[in-house]
């Protein structure tokens, strides 16, 4: 597995990391077991990137995770985030933010966080009170690297005066491309990028299902990408980008996430999955060389991302 720097201050990691959310959220019911198995087997392939959160489950994805690689911990970066509160709003008072961090320290049973993300921009926090308390973590050893999420050029360049930010973790995709406006910031200031939902929250596995197919706690029978009218017209692109993919001795999966490694070497995306066969396939995406001429192609199917909105009811993260 190849490896990337994301940010200018060591932090290295695998070129495609993983994303835990789907073992406790938004994906219908997991088993534990085998998310553990499945985090196990990336390391195997590579993978030293291994991405939870708070949220995800209120402790129990970190507890998960923690337990998957407490024999490989030494080895690998782990990265968690603050800032919701139970009901979905928004918390990231210095006092909250402490409590987290020292919550998610235990779940996860280490002694240090690698990377600390404000998972999401707290409107009623001055973003140089949120960054001083990471940094006070960071001073006492018990983080490493201070990540944002989902935040816009002002909240990035307040926060990296204060401590400098070494990544910003955003949605990014064929399907999604607003991210890229935020390139020219992240380069001018040295941050990584990391890319969540790199498959476009499975539709961009070739195996997406119409809304009302899924289980009934699973995120997509709402998600617009899957309502009739935009369902159709994704399903027609990802049709193309697997004539595409077959064409290279690919998978689609393969082809979005080579995609994304093709848009700048500070970009790390980290595919959730519950499948060690999935796993496999994403990780082996690394290995895939696409052409000009493939990005010309891909280009060609989805010049600015799929069809529909990233969330229903235009609940989408205003970026400031």
């Amino acid at each position: 597995m190849q490896q990337r720097t994301l940010g200018q201050h060591g932090l290295a990691v695998s070129a495609i990391g993983y994303g835990a959310m789907g073992i406790n959220l938004a994906y219908g019911p997991g088993d534990e077991q085998e998310g553990v198995d499945t985090i196990r087997r990336a390391h195997d392939l590579g993978v030293t990137f291994f991405d939870t959160a708070e949220l995800y489950g209120w402790g129990e994805n970190e507890k998960v995770v923690g337990r998957a690689v407490k024999d490989f911990r030494d080895e690998i970066v782990i990265a968690t985030k603050f800032g919701f509160t139970r009901d979905y709003g928004f918390d990231s008072r210095p006092d909250h933010i402490r409590e987290v961090v020292e919550n998610s320290l235990r779940y996860l049973g280490v002694d240090h966080i690698d990377v600390l993300y404000q998972h999401r921009v707290d409107p009623t926090v001055p973003i140089e009170d949120v960054a001083g308390v990471v940094k006070e973590f960071i001073d006492a050893g018990k983080v490493k690297y201070f990540g944002l999420s989902e935040a816009g050029e002002e909240t990035i360049r307040k926060a990296h005066a204060v401590q400098p930010v070494s990544v910003l973790q955003t949605e990014y995709s064929l399907f999604e491309r607003d991210a890229e406006q935020l390139f020219g910031v992240l380069d001018e200031l040295g941050i990584g990028f990391v890319a969540y939902s790199p498959l476009g929250r499975g539709f961009l596995t070739g195996a997406a299902k119409p809304a009302g197919e899924y289980d009934p706690t699973d995120m997509r029978n709402t998600d617009p990408r899957w309502q009739p009218g935009n369902y159709e017209k994704n399903l027609e692109a990802v049709r193309q980008l697997g004539e595409l993919a077959e064409a290279k001795g690919a998978t689609v999966s393969q082809l979005a996430l080579a995609w994304l490694l093709t848009r700048g070497e500070h970009v790390v995306p980290i595919p959730g999955t519950r499948s060690v066969a999935r796993v496999e396939e994403n990780t082996a995406a690394a290995d895939l060389r696409l052409t000009p001429a493939d990005l010309a192609a891909l280009h060609e199917i989805l010049p600015t991302g799929g069809f529909g909105a990233r969330y229903a009811g235009g609940n989408v993260p205003t970026w400031v």
